[in-house]
């Protein structure tokens, strides 16, 4: 009952979120592709997660607690704002560029946007599927281990992969080049967390440092 309760909550605000974000920058309830995002992005969340649920309930219950003050680093406070920062401004100016016409998305650009979104949300929802303690803060558990296969034998935080392919998707969906700018920063933000959440893995995890030796990179192979 808590969990179907957290779903339901999860949908609503996420609806409301999105809804608010959008259509009162934009001006207008008409903008197509926002409904088209929020539908797209809260079925793509939902039905992983009600998988989570059903088959494992524990690592959904890692995924619940998110947001600045559930970290405990006080630098992975000030990136999580960062993080919240980067989606809000990607959803406001999109909304902008929507109103005052910066932009000419074609839709065959627009449905790419929304398919870099669904990849990018599957991502990280297989991330928590092959790794259960990955949690939404920054923290290491009892006898937790180090997991070195599936997506973690290419890159050492797919988790992140998948957050920036949706993140990069998110403003192509809601028809916007000038948010992509957004990714500028938003990308030195998730730097900025990687770095520091290795400092601590590396500290508090046994045996993290020895897959640092053999998964040689932490976002994208070949480059870093």
């Amino acid at each position: 009952m808590k969990t179907t309760f957290q779903m339901l909550a999860y949908t609503v605000f996420s609806i409301a979120f999105f809804g608010l974000l959008l259509f009162w920058p934009a001006g207008t309830f008409d903008y197509w592709q926002a409904w088209v995002f929020i539908a797209v992005f809260v079925v793509s969340a939902m039905v992983p997660t009600i998988y989570l649920a059903v088959k494992y309930p524990d690592a959904l219950q890692r995924r619940t607690q998110p947001g600045p003050f559930a970290e405990t680093r006080t630098l992975q406070k000030l990136i999580y704002v960062g993080i919240i920062l980067t989606v809000v401004a990607a959803g406001v100016v999109s909304a902008l560029d929507h109103r005052f016409g910066w932009s000419t998305v074609p839709t065959a650009v627009v449905v790419l946007g929304n398919v870099l979104v669904v990849v990018g949300l599957e991502i990280a929802e297989l991330v928590v599927i092959q790794n259960n303690y990955a949690a939404a803060t920054i923290t290491v558990e009892k006898d937790q281990p180090v997991v070195s296969t599936g997506l973690y034998g290419f890159v050492r935080h797919p988790m992140y992969v998948g957050a920036l392919v949706m993140m990069v998707g998110m403003p192509l969906a809601l028809a916007s080049y000038w948010a992509l700018l957004v990714m500028i920063p938003g990308v030195l933000v998730f730097a900025a967390r990687i770095t520091d959440e290795e400092k601590a893995l590396r500290q508090d995890l046994d045996g993290y440092q020895e897959y640092t030796e053999k998964v040689h990179y932490r976002l994208v192979p070949g480059v870093w």
